[in-house]
């Protein structure tokens, strides 16, 4: 019997998803599943394709090619250890092992020390496009060393979606660098998602556009410089009616925004390496706030918020959100950037910038038209520190600065949260202003703590005896 290219535990709907994937890109796949009727009920429901099912591990790793290609798509934290464990015993030196599913960062690094040692290659990769990506092309984020990379190039190239004939993916870095980027695109991706859902709650319930109205708007933006993914799904969402009631679908649907995790992870790490994203923090916040139902309906019916309508020109506020969803949307990207710089300076992961917006472009869920700037941005300049720097970007949000501004200020006047949206407008802010009040905070601190202080005008550190 012919040996298999590749091997493949874990058929969830993502894993089975890849393995047809593969097949259709002239792979032969070995699947296995803990659970045997699972990986039996694939095989029946393809049948004639290029698949060899296998009931027990060591089924599975006879049935490789030597060097052996094992991918995982298990549930993250200890079903990932407890899988590797398993494999490690059937394994040899030069043998890989890649880890497709969303692990923390700090675990692929853990494993990687390990594996290493243990003289086997491995490798962490995002696979970011959900379902739908991952049949027909998502984007693929690998980190490892680099001879593991070369083992499963030509797969990756060939599964993964392509723009222009590029294909969206491209080695990231060493150890954890391909989780950790995967972990900070789904942080940008909490932020796109908050600041579209507030451009729609100002525009619904501040405006008072219907669902139709709003459709049409989403639908004008995306063929605009918002185009992406999540504007064109959005357009498609507030086009749905439910069959059941006739009304938009999207008003029957529970205001409580789930998470897996990813977006606080990113969150927590920005905290430790001290890089500021008050944009994805926002988007955090407001998903967990959002789990408050219960509160928030008992709330709303004992406090009392303005009473103000809007009082405008419709129109031109449309415009207005459309130019501030952007602006906001770049200092976005701006902070998850910078954080990704500060993440590659910390672990010593050498990150390629540009690259990363190239293999964003497509199968990804924050694809959009953007990237192809943000990869211009960084042709550029490779070292750019910031994307607010750049001057395609610089003048992008100047010149929307105040429709910016214009969208946060009716938003307060109604009433209505925009979390992100105004933590956008302050970071463009804080980062624009030579000289911020933690003069005081840090005078402050000298005060009760006796923490000393900088002066600007000597070198050296000082403190003050403030109760005089």
């Amino acid at each position: 019997m012919n040996k298999c290219d590749i091997g493949l535990v874990g058929l969830a709907v993502m894993g089975q998803n890849l393995v047809l994937n593969m097949e259709r890109n002239g792979y032969r796949v070995a699947v296995y599943n803990r659970t045997t009727q699972t990986t039996r009920d694939f095989l029946v429901e393809h049948p004639g394709k290029n698949l060899v099912g296998c009931d027990t591990p060591e089924h599975l790793v006879a049935a490789l090619e030597r060097p052996r290609k094992i991918m995982l798509m298990v549930k993250a934290g200890a079903p990932v250890d407890a899988v590797i464990d398993q494999m490690k015993a059937l394994l040899e030196p030069g043998d890989l092992l890649i880890d497709g599913g969303n692990s923390f960062y700090k675990d692929t690094e853990r494993r990687s020390v390990a594996l290493e040692a243990a003289g086997l290659r491995y490798i962490g990769t995002g696979v970011s496009g959900g379902e739908s990506g991952a049949l027909w092309g998502p984007s693929v984020m690998p980190g490892g060393q680099p001879e593991a990379w070369q083992m499963v190039k030509p797969i990756f190239e060939a599964i993964s979606a392509k723009v222009n004939g590029e294909p969206c993916v491209a080695y990231i870095g060493p150890r954890g660098a391909g989780h950790y980027v995967k972990m900070v695109h789904n942080g940008i991706e909490y932020g796109d998602m908050q600041l579209i859902a507030e451009a729609y709650d100002v525009l619904h319930r501040g405006l008072g556009l219907t669902a139709q109205e709003l459709h049409q708007a989403f639908a004008e933006w995306n063929e605009q410089e918002l185009q992406s993914y999540l504007i064109e799904i959005t357009r498609d969402i507030l086009a749905r009616m439910d069959d059941e009631t006739g009304r938009p679908l999207v008003d029957l649907i529970l205001d409580e925004a789930q998470q897996k995790g990813t977006g606080k992870w990113t969150s927590q790490d920005a905290l430790d390496l001290g890089a500021p994203i008050p944009t994805i923090n926002a988007a955090v916040e407001s998903r967990i706030i959002s789990a408050y139902k219960t509160e928030r309906v008992a709330a709303s019916k004992v406090i009392r918020g303005p009473d103000a309508a809007f009082q405008g020109d419709r129109a031109a506020m449309v415009n207005a959100v459309r130019e501030a969803l952007y602006a906001a949307k770049i200092c976005s990207y701006a902070q998850g950037m910078a954080l990704l710089r500060a993440a590659s300076i910390e672990h010593g992961y050498d990150l390629n910038y540009g690259e990363l917006a190239r293999i964003w472009r497509g199968g990804c869920i924050i694809r959009a038209r953007l990237l192809e700037d943000i990869r211009a941005a960084y042709a550029r300049n490779p070292g750019l520190t910031n994307l607010l720097l750049d001057p395609y970007f610089k003048d992008a949000v100047e010149t929307r600065q105040a429709a910016l501004r214009t969208v946060v200020q009716t938003a307060v006047g109604l009433g209505i949260p925009v979390l992100a949206t105004s933590a956008s407008l302050a970071y463009f802010d804080a980062y624009r202003t030579a000289r911020l009040p933690a003069n005081l905070t840090q005078a402050q601190r000298d005060y009760f703590g006796a923490h000393t202080y900088r002066r600007v005008d000597k070198e050296g550190s000082f403190h003050t005896e403030w109760e005089v």
